[in-house]
């Protein structure tokens, strides 16, 4: 029997898309995973075929689909459905939200990856308590939701904790500041100051510093400093319930995670102010599969809390 009122929503990643539908009471009927391809032709064909094969699936026909939601790294234009400077997809400026609801006659919402994860975190909790959701990948940043809907602040820049200096005399950030954040923590930092290649330099890393190798101990020690000081940067401008973490770096999540709530302890072991927060308290790690980003693309446009798909999706190591 067709399934009407069906949401789909897509991650769209450098090299791969992800996507799930979800039923009207917010359960994942469907999912999918396909490659990206690289310019703005093949981003759309694969947006759009990554929807239809999520529609066929959950056996919703032509006019079924409530809405399809896009996640996608760059600066988003919700409002007109743009994205601007994907370089990771090849594309400058891409009119994805209207192209995709002419090629398949339904509603369309863009956002930014990060943000939609947040959305999707949020609804993976079913609550309206203010969160973020971290993400520590080749890069760093930060989604926010409040009251259950993304809050991007004046000009769509809220949560870019990445970009927060830390170590003023600190490695050069390719934002083109030095001490960011993401110097310290961002997976595409810590390859630059490694140095020596590999398919995963954050592994690598981690690897020689139980090794005892002093360079890769000083570069495991900042992994958690980095993280630890977005944490606090979230909770004191903000004042977060929760800080959920994602992104690449958690398939090391085992090994990451003791470090991060340490260091969270240590910040706090002389300052009662930081100790009454309890920082180490309020972060929770996904495991690296979660599609939380493909499951807020799909509620864009929804109200979050009315929805709570997937709950056993959410992991809170340790």
């Amino acid at each position: 029997m067709p399934v009407e009122g069906v949401r789909i929503g897509l991650d769209v990643g450098g090299t791969k898309i992800a996507g799930v539908a979800l039923a009207p009471d917010g359960e994942i009927i469907a999912r999918t995973r396909r490659a990206t391809g690289w310019g703005a032709v093949a981003v759309i064909r694969g947006i759009a075929e990554a929807a239809q094969d999520l529609a066929a699936q959950a056996g919703a026909a032509a006019g079924q689909i409530r809405s399809i939601g896009v996640g996608i790294p760059g600066l988003v234009d919700a409002d007109a459905g743009r994205v601007l400077h994907a370089v990771n997809l090849g594309v400058e400026s891409l009119d994805v939200g209207p192209q995709v609801r002419a090629l398949l006659n339904a509603p369309c919402h863009v956002e930014n990856d990060v943000k939609a994860a947040a959305l999707g975190a949020a609804a993976l909790h079913g609550d309206r308590e203010p969160m973020a959701y971290l993400n520590i990948g080749t890069g760093v940043a930060a989604g926010i939701v409040i009251d259950g809907r993304i809050w991007r602040g004046a000009r769509g820049t809220a949560g870019e904790v990445g970009h927060l200096v830390v170590d003023p005399g600190g490695r050069l950030c390719g934002c083109g500041q030095r001490g960011c954040i993401e110097t310290l923590c961002g997976g595409g930092a810590i390859a630059r100051a490694w140095a020596r290649g590999g398919a995963f330099p954050v592994r690598d890393v981690l690897d020689a510093a139980d090794a005892g190798e002093e360079a890769a101990i000083a570069l495991r020690d900042d992994l958690a400093r980095g993280v630890s000081a977005a944490v606090r940067a979230l909770v004191l401008s903000v004042d977060v319930e929760r800080v959920v973490i994602g992104g690449g770096l958690t398939a090391l999540a085992d090994r990451i995670e003791p470090r991060i709530r340490q260091a969270l302890r240590d910040d706090a072991a002389e300052s009662p102010f930081l100790l009454s927060l309890g920082l180490d308290e309020r972060i929770e790690l996904l495991p690296a599969s979660s599609p939380v980003s493909a499951i807020g693309a799909a509620l864009l446009g929804a109200d979050v809390a009315q929805h709570t798909p997937l709950e056993k999706e959410i992991i809170a190591h340790g």
